[in-house]
Order: C-alpha cells, then structure tokens, then sequence
C-alpha cells in the first residue's frame, strides 16, 4: 500500500491536505480534510512533500480573501470583447389552461463593456414615473433593474436612460429613451418561445463618443434607440454549471469593495438560475468554493427563497470538493 494511516496526503483536484485514517480497500482510503471524513481513491491522493519543497517559504501577511487578489489568475484571463451596453428582457411565465404565458418581463441592465460607467434608468407611463434608479456598474458587469407585469405593456411605457463614462471624462455623457409597441413585443415573446431563448435585449450604445473641445455636451444631441431597427444582442447561454469566482465575471476587482463582489456574484447567480429555470434544466452546479463560506451562505439563502427550486446539497464532489453545490429543480 502507497499510503499508511497517519500520514499527510494532498487532494491532486483540489490541492487541500488531510490525513489517511483508514483502509477501505487496495483502492480506497479514508481521509480526513478539515475535520470531515470521506473516502478518496488513492489515485486521487499524492504525498504531499513534493509540494512543500517547490513552495516558496510564506512571509507573514494581511489575511485577504483569495477570491478578492487573484493576481497569478489574471494573467490567464481569455479577453473578452466589448459588445456595448444594453437593455433586457427577460420573460417569466405561468400557467393558464395547460400553456405558459408570459406573467412579468424582469428588465436588466447588462454592461458588456470592460468601462465603468454611472447610469441613471426611470419608466414612465403617460407622463408619471413608475419606477426610477441610478448607481455604478463595473465592466462587464450585469444589474438587476426591477421587474414590470406584461400587461403593463400595452400602456407602452417609456424606458428612460444616461450613461456616463467614469474610466474617461473625456467621453460625452449617452442617454436615450426607449419605447416598445405592443406588436413588436409579441413579435419577441414569439421568437423567443420558437429559439428556446431565454431573453431579448436592446443595444443603448456601442461605445461613448468623445466630447467636442469648441461644443459642450447639449440634451438635444442626445439620441434615442432607434426604435425602427433595435440592435439584439446574442443571449446569454444556458450551462450546467455556474461558476461564481469573482476572477471569471468581471475584468478586475480594482475599486471593488467585498460588498460589491458578493453583490456582482449574487446578481449572476439570480440571472443564470432564471435563464435555467426558464430553459426548463433539471438540475445546475454552483461553484462558490470554499473561502469562509460567507458566498456559500447567501448561494444557499437565495435557493431557499426560490419556489423553482426542488433541493440542493453541499456535499463532497471529486471535481469540486466542498467548494460546490449541487442544484435541483422542480416545475
């Protein structure tokens, strides 16, 4: 046998250490990761004296949240491509007389641009505002908005928006506002029922366009989506798993608070779990890791509050260990 109870081994999928505290049999051993025991195949376990010896010697420092510094990750980053700013859709359904009719649209704000940008978004309906916000969102950054029932829309409310660029004060502030007719909503409603698609979106810009030195930035520059020809961004794609590290939704945590990391990790989750509830999936993966648990609790605290979801575990999994949760749904 390799290995001998009491002796240290390394987990080779997630690099954490224990201790063999048992024999199962010529392929199985028990370890003990964290006060936890489980079984682990012995190909799965190394000896963990080659890792020490290659690890530089650790200088004492601030503890920091490794979520938050991934500095050796960023290097490793695919670059992501600016797509623009857009408005969207998404339709939540219920059932009447054995079919799915759409109930309330939950509108987004998604940043697919690595700038920061301040952004200023209020509905009204014949001329009285229904619902107004404003705040900062990162690059490549997605926000919630509010949702809106889809009998309202025949009221053809008006979806007011500015923009500014905080990265370049240079760039000349964008706004616009948008206006959907009745017929054309039915047209996006249709074409997302026959793609199996999870929502629409309107382009607000491309990009911001730099302010003119000899003219200040005037209202009446300002122009409104072309509501004729709306430019429609691909949507957001369905996967079995949703990986929340910061690293992987966000071009740099630069400036960001940790409350503000939680918060960008929570709105993807929400976004992703409703595309998947609406793509009717039978079951999804979370991948919070392990941390302090801090993102682990509020994953779970968000599962609870959703009808859709039937259970989730948290449980060993060779691919994950402890840093995942298994996710399963109920229609």
């Amino acid at each position: 046998m390799k290995f001998s109870i009491g002796d240290k081994v390394v987990l080779k999928h997630t690099d954490e250490e224990g201790v063999v505290t048992g024999y199962i049999n010529t392929e199985m051993v028990e370890v003990e990761v964290h006060g936890i025991t489980f079984p682990v195949h012995t190909d799965e376990i190394d000896h963990p004296y080659l890792k020490w010896f290659t690890e530089k010697k650790k200088q004492p420092a601030k503890k920091v949240i490794p979520e938050q510094l991934p500095v050796e990750k960023e290097k490793l980053r695919k670059p992501r491509l600016s797509r623009g700013i857009y408005l969207s859709f998404m339709p939540e359904y219920k059932m009447e007389e054995m079919e799915d009719v759409v109930d309330v649209l939950k509108i987004y704000l998604l940043n697919e641009t690595p700038k920061n940008i301040q952004y200023k978004y209020d509905v009204s309906v014949k001329n009285q505002t229904s619902f107004s916000l404003e705040g900062r969102l990162h690059g490549f950054g997605h926000v919630y908005l509010h949702s809106i029932p889809y009998d309202s829309m025949n009221d053809q409310p008006r979806f007011n928006w500015t923009l500014d660029d905080l990265d370049d004060a240079d760039m000349a502030p964008a706004g616009g506002q948008l206006r959907i007719k009745p017929q054309k909503l039915f047209q996006h409603i249709s074409e997302l029922l026959s793609n199996n698609e999870p929502s629409f979106n309107y382009l607000l810009i491309d990009d911001f366009k730099a302010t003119r030195e000899a003219e200040p930035v005037s209202p009446k520059k300002i122009k409104p989506v072309a509501q004729s020809a709306p430019a429609i961004m691909p949507p957001i794609s369905t996967s079995s798993e949703i990986d929340l590290h910061i690293e992987n939704l966000v071009e740099n945590t630069r400036g960001m608070t940790n409350t503000d990391i939680l918060m960008t990790q929570l709105s993807v989750l929400e976004t992703q779990l409703r595309i998947a509830i609406n793509n009717r999936q039978e079951r999804i993966i979370i991948i919070h890791g392990l941390g302090k648990g801090k993102l682990r609790n509020e994953v779970h605290r968000l599962l609870s509050e959703m009808p859709e979801i039937k259970s989730y575990t948290n449980e060993w999994m060779a691919k994950y260990g402890f840093g995942a949760t298994e996710v399963w749904f109920q229609y």
